[in-house]
């Protein structure tokens, strides 16, 4: 099965604002966000790249911009199903004074309770992510074979919900992943189950790239990247 590269969209003018932007219209890259999407086609250099899917919101669009000019045969895909959490009324309300509601301690402690006034459930926002993550590594696989490597631009509380998925995470736990704006978290998913090659990583990703045939790990052998299925003793090298 394919691996997922699930990109944070760059920092945008709500995050140095400190609001809560949800789907709040009119939220863009700010000027280090802006940079920060310039450096991802070089980041994924060397990556043979199968499709990618982002939220329909315009910081996610603003974020692929830079990666779909260098590699104009990509296509990239709109899914509604990893827009950002519907927060409602909570939607373009700075942190600070969020932090006082009572449904916050919840949102931190219990986040598979929470419903947000106006908005979607968090339950419900981990459901559709997955639910698109499953329909698209069968479509990548289907198209580009099992080695596949494929990228999703989203959002934090998205590709947390999905990482939590992955490791077999009850959601309440969610809040303990943290990952960064225009960070880039690798999931491999195979038959058996999934493996988290890269949190929230910040860096250069070419070694996640498909290995030959022939360097292939034996069977039951795993490696680090959970090629193979099986999970390598010992760490693998």
């Amino acid at each position: 099965m394919p691996t997922l590269l699930l990109v944070r969209h760059g920092r945008s003018t709500a995050n140095t604002a400190g609001l809560l932007a949800g789907r709040a219209p009119g939220v863009r890259l700010d000027e280090h966000g802006e940079a920060q999407a310039a450096a991802l086609p070089d980041r994924l250099d060397g990556l043979p790249l199968a499709a990618a899917v982002r939220s329909p919101l315009l910081r996610c669009r603003q974020t692929l911009a830079p990666l779909a000019a260098r590699r104009p045969e990509l296509s990239v895909t709109q899914d509604e199903r990893v827009s950002e959490c519907d927060y409602g009324d909570w939607t373009n309300r700075k942190l600070g004074e969020l932090s006082d509601e009572p449904l916050m301690a919840v949102v931190q402690h219990h986040p598979s309770s929470v419903a947000f006034p106006g908005g979607e459930t968090m339950r419900g926002m981990q459901q559709r992510a997955v639910e698109a993550v499953r329909d698209w590594n069968a479509r990548v696989e289907a198209e580009h074979g099992p080695e596949a490597v494929y990228v999703m631009c989203t959002h934090g509380d998205v590709i947390k919900s999905v990482v939590a998925d992955a490791l077999g995470m009850h959601l309440d736990l969610f809040q303990r992943v943290s990952v960064e704006p225009a960070s880039v978290t690798a999931i491999r998913y195979t038959p058996s189950r999934p493996f988290l090659l890269r949190l929230g990583d910040t860096g250069h990703l070419a070694s996640l790239a498909p290995r030959e045939p022939d360097a292939a790990p034996a069977r039951g052998a795993g490696d680090a990247h959970g090629r193979g299925g099986d999970a390598a003793v010992g760490g693998g090298a």
